[in-house]
């Protein structure tokens, strides 16, 4: 026997592989059937074969004429000189008479007692016209007798009852010969079932062994390995659709463990790079003063509102970061309802001191309900207005600030004139420190974080913005905020 065979045949009988437990619970259930239909045919057919010598018993008693039990003799059950004898083959035969005497008539050999029953056993035997009455009993030598009792009389006028009293061993004899048979025979259907089942078992647990080693090839470097499906087997195909539906999770919570890793990377280098700048510049200057230009008024009054300024870039800088990591974290909203017509037309000096020589358009619906952050929502609207004014000419710039009440939503809108966006920016625009331009977001102070937190708010009130723009046709931000009956 080969390494590879001996390997299979000892998985095979392990007491867990699944292949041994449903052979042996297989075979031990065709066992217990086989062992319940023996017991149930033995049963069956040693009932059978008492109440058909019973029968046979009383045909023979009733072929004989009632005189020949009776007719004129001075004893009961004595037969006249003349009249047939009564031949039943290993058989003792008595006769009761109505005044209760008991006379045998017949002895086989094969019986050494002759039963006899009580008084009120024979009454209740004469009464019984009907049937076959016999009962079974042990004498005592412990042998096992056949008793048949059979009324007879003549023109309706009962004279007695025939006693027939025969050994059962010969119907044993039967019994145990079929008995065997039937052993037999169920211990062949055993090893056929055995022989049989084993290539049926094999070839119906294919497809979980090809599952097997499916899964052994699959690891953290290779989850996009995916069970077959489609096998005609319908547990074997539930169990490959749940096990291909968790890879599929598993893959996607690695992928997306991964650009969580890679984001969390970018962040850390973008902030380090954002952080540098300002530090180094406020460095050079420290450096300057120190070389002698404190001395100097026009030099020192410079390097001062230099570093301020830089100060103030990283003093932002971090608050942003703060911001985002308390909305990451757990986002505290005092979130009520409230006119969102009427923050916009609060902040509208505001927003027309911010675009200077810009022209603003505003178009609100009155009466708009919604359910927000007052604080929030206004930095949301900040963040899109001051991005428009970025990206929008100082004099020949329009922007529009809209608001209307859809069938299933709030729409904020805040489109622009500008230059618009290449298409190819625009899945990253809402990505942390991400910047088209980073020469003129470095002059108005920007820091590629403002459309990070506006998108953050947004999805923390339930709703979603998008960006529509093309290059050369301005754009528009749209915030969708959900309604307050919705």
């Amino acid at each position: 026997m080969t390494p590879k065979k001996r390997i299979h045949l000892n998985r095979l009988l392990h007491p867990k592989s699944l292949r041994f437990q449903l052979l042996s619970r297989s075979l031990l259930i065709l066992a217990v059937l086989l062992m319940f239909i023996g017991v149930f045919q033995y049963l069956f057919m040693r009932q059978f074969l008492y109440s058909n010598k019973a029968s046979a018993l009383q045909s023979q008693v009733l072929s004989i004429p009632p005189e020949t039990w009776m007719d004129g003799n001075p004893f009961p059950g004595k037969f006249k000189d003349d009249a047939p004898r009564l031949f039943i083959p290993d058989s003792t035969i008595a006769f009761v008479s109505m005044n209760g005497d008991f006379g045998v008539l017949l002895v086989s050999p094969d019986l050494q007692t002759v039963p006899k029953f009580s008084a009120e056993y024979y009454t209740n035997a004469m009464k019984q016209r009907h049937g076959v009455n016999y009962s079974i009993i042990k004498d005592n030598t412990g042998a096992e007798q056949l008793v048949f009792l059979q009324p007879v009389g003549k023109h309706g006028r009962p004279l007695g009852i025939v006693q027939v009293s025969t050994s059962t061993r010969p119907i044993k004899v039967v019994l145990i010969r079929q008995l065997f048979i039937f052993l037999i025979l169920s211990l062949i259907a055993m090893v056929a079932g055995l022989l049989t089942y084993l290539p049926v078992l094999k070839r119906t647990l294919v497809p979980l062994s090809n599952m097997v080693d499916t899964v052994e090839q699959i690891n953290a470097g290779n989850l996009d390995e995916r069970l077959p499906v489609g096998l005609g087997q319908l547990e074997i195909e539930r169990l490959s659709v749940s096990f291909n539906n968790m890879l599929e999770r598993l893959e996607a919570s690695f992928n997306a463990e991964k650009e969580a890793k890679e984001q969390m990377r970018r962040f850390v280098a973008d902030a380090s790079h954002e952080l540098r700048t300002p530090l180094t510049s406020i460095h050079g200057f420290l450096e300057v003063l120190l070389r002698g230009a404190a001395h100097r008024p026009d030099q020192l009054e410079t390097a001062l509102k230099s570093m301020y300024g830089e100060s103030e870039r990283i003093n932002k800088l971090v608050q942003d970061l703060l911001l985002l990591a308390r909305m990451d974290r757990t986002p505290s909203l005092e979130i009520t309802e409230g006119m969102l017509d009427g923050v916009i037309h609060e902040m509208e000096p505001q927003l027309r001191l911010l675009a200077g020589e810009r022209t603003v358009i505003f178009q609100v619906e009155p009466n708009v309900k919604a359910r927000f952050d007052q604080d929030k929502i206004k930095q949301v609207i900040l963040n899109l207005f001051h991005n428009a004014v970025q990206h929008t000419d100082p004099k020949q710039g329009v922007i529009r600030i809209s608001l209307r009440e859809a069938e299933r939503e709030i729409e904020l809108a805040v489109r622009d004139n500008g230059p618009g966006i290449p298409e190819e920016h625009i899945p990253h625009l809402f990505d942390r420190f991400y910047r088209i331009d980073t020469s003129r977001a470095r002059k108005y102070g920007g820091s590629g974080l403002g459309l990070a937190i506006t998108k953050s708010i947004v999805e923390i009130h339930g709703g979603s913005i998008h960006l529509e723009s093309k290059a050369g046709h301005g754009s528009s931000f749209q915030v969708l905020l959900p309604k307050p009956d919705m």
